[in-house]
């Protein structure tokens, strides 16, 4: 390192070099966000693949059924079709539901670096969380949650994978927003 500092032919670029041997972008090239962006998509792709999947196998197995217990007395698994929003707000009101959706999902998107800031995790989640939702009321009128929590005599909205993952993204965000300010400090 001292003899590159005090010469200053030999002060180059470190990222150019990998770049060129090694065929890396730097950190900030397009390349990079264009690979970011197919990491990405094929993350909410799973996802949803996931949330489609399981909320299939709702509506295979526990359709016309009691509610079948997991963990008795805390957690069941059980059909229900709600056609309203988070905690059944908005009941009947499918296409207003799907059209925020499709809105809110667009504006994330085209808003991400604003929003998530340098997060993939979170936008990840939050995509494949409205995303799921969204197909599902528009394909189907509603949407299928079917995780059942409850403790004692308080009991816990039926939601589903998407919910979760719309949940923990939202989660995510509010832990990035109480660390930000801590990061600052420490960088200056």
């Amino acid at each position: 390192h001292f003899v590159r500092a005090a010469h200053t032919q030999a002060a180059f670029d470190q990222s150019a070099i990998r770049a060129h041997m090694h065929g890396v972008p730097k950190r900030d090239g397009a390349l990079c966000k264009v690979k970011l962006f197919w990491v990405m998509l094929a993350g909410v792709a799973n996802l949803v693949f996931a949330d489609a999947l399981c909320k299939r196998l709702a509506v295979l197995k526990l359709r016309g059924v009691a509610s079948v217990p997991v963990i008795d007395g805390f957690f069941d698994l059980c059909y229900v079709e709600n056609r309203g929003c988070a905690w059944g707000m908005l009941q009947g009101h499918t296409w207003p539901l799907s059209f925020f959706g499709v809105l809110a999902l667009a504006f994330l998107v085209w808003k991400r670096e604003a929003v998530f800031g340098r997060s993939v995790l979170a936008p990840v989640l939050m995509y494949a969380g409205i995303a799921g939702n969204t197909i599902d009321r528009i394909c189907y009128g509603f949407v299928v949650d079917f995780f059942d929590f409850h403790w004692y005599g308080s009991h816990f909205p039926c939601f589903n994978l998407a919910d979760a993952f719309i949940c923990v993204a939202a989660g995510l965000m509010l832990l990035d927003s109480f660390l930000k300010p801590d990061r600052k400090r420490r960088n200056s």
